[in-house]
């Protein structure tokens, strides 16, 4: 499928953050299309969606290099030339040295979110391409399948495969999903490979929930 131009950043900011289940959204993100980006810790969430808004230089999503730091869902306003939307940063999973309670309230968080809010149009899954879906990868997407939720699949760290692996392991996990070749899209934060792309079908994806 041949997508659209891809979607304009004309400004970002920080619209806040909810901590606790059934806490509600920002003031300043209530009622606009949100996009959610899910993935496992240190999969490389937070470099992506600096890189997707032109902000690598001063961030503006928390990079850290301590996986699991993040234990709130963050919320951006992004001012675009499809109007306001809400981008929305998902604590990260699978982080083995997080304490027991710690990932039981993460868990609860994101589902929570994901079961409760009207205004998400869809899922961004962030998965690393070099290792293909983990057992929380696939646990994720299945909930997300559950709840009926659109998702993107995205594959992070393409530039860590040289163009051969690269092609096999898109192809591999494209097929293992069992999802149409459009729904995926490797990317590499350090070239720009796929963020046009990205754009375009998160464009895509908001216009099409619109309607």
């Amino acid at each position: 499928m041949k997508r659209n131009s891809d979607v304009r950043i004309k400004s970002v900011d920080f619209a806040g953050a909810i901590g606790q289940i059934g806490q509600s959204a920002p003031q300043s993100a209530e009622g606009l299309p949100q996009v959610a980006f899910s993935g496992r810790s240190n999969v490389g969430k937070s470099s992506l969606i600096n890189r997707m808004l032109g902000r690598t230089r001063t961030p503006i999503a928390r990079v850290s290099s301590t996986p699991g730091k993040t234990q709130e869902i963050n919320f951006f306003r992004v001012r675009s030339d499809i109007g306001d939307v809400a981008l929305v940063d998902l604590p990260g999973y699978g982080f083995a040295r997080a304490p027991d309670e710690a990932r039981v309230h993460w868990g609860r968080l994101i589902e929570g979110f994901l079961s409760s809010t009207e205004d998400l149009r869809g899922v961004v899954q962030l998965i690393d391409i070099r290792h293909g879906p983990t057992d929380d990868d696939r646990k994720a997407i299945e909930y997300l399948a559950d709840v009926g939720m659109p998702v993107l699949f995205v594959l992070t760290k393409a530039d860590k495969l040289k163009p051969q692996k690269r092609k096999a392991a898109i192809a591999e996990i494209t097929a293992g999903l069992g999802v149409e070749s459009d729904q995926v899209i490797p990317v590499s934060v350090l070239s720009g490979h796929g963020i046009t792309e990205l754009l375009a079908a998160l464009g895509e994806l908001l216009e099409d929930s619109g309607e």
